[in-house]
């Protein structure tokens, strides 16, 4: 499959105060980026977890942004600074188990910079799709569990 057939799957975790608000304005002046982009809200990027990452790449994302404030302008002191420290990790476990670590990213944008977040998620997006698809989704996984055939238990003969 070339690079212009696969049209990654980005899920961007955005904080409700800057970065999803730099969504809307992107989207408000008509800007381009890849339609395949699911924002999901959050209060802060300090919410995004490691787990909450990784299920997104689990679950089928090709690539993860974390989009939070611009450094020392979080609502919350410092949640994306702890973001920021979490992607590094999740960065980390990838590659510790032999994926690109380039699958997942933070950004900092303020609200009023939407187009820079079109920007640089269609930056993101060129980055995903120079990289693949995911070789690892519960689309394509079987899961080991259900599709194991129940065990009969001991023979018996009559």
């Amino acid at each position: 499959m070339s690079t212009e057939e696969f049209t990654p799957e980005i899920v961007a975790f955005c904080c409700r105060h800057c970065a999803y608000s730099a969504a809307d304005l992107a989207g408000g002046a008509r800007l381009s980026y890849s339609p395949s982009i699911k924002i999901v809200e959050l209060p802060c990027t300090g919410r995004a977890s490691v787990i909450e990452v990784l299920h997104a790449l689990e679950d089928g994302a090709d690539g993860v942004v974390v989009a939070g404030c611009l450094p020392g302008t979080c609502h919350y002191l410092n949640g994306n600074t702890q973001a920021a420290k979490r992607v590094g990790r999740v960065t980390d476990l990838l590659k510790e188990i032999g994926l690109d670590d380039q699958r997942a990213r933070m950004i900092n944008i303020s609200a009023a910079m939407g187009a820079q977040f079109a920007e640089k998620v269609q930056e993101f997006t060129e980055t995903i799709k120079e990289v693949g698809p995911s070789p690892i989704t519960r689309k394509t996984r079987p899961n080991a569990v259900l599709d194991t055939p129940e065990d009969p238990g001991p023979q018996v003969e009559s």
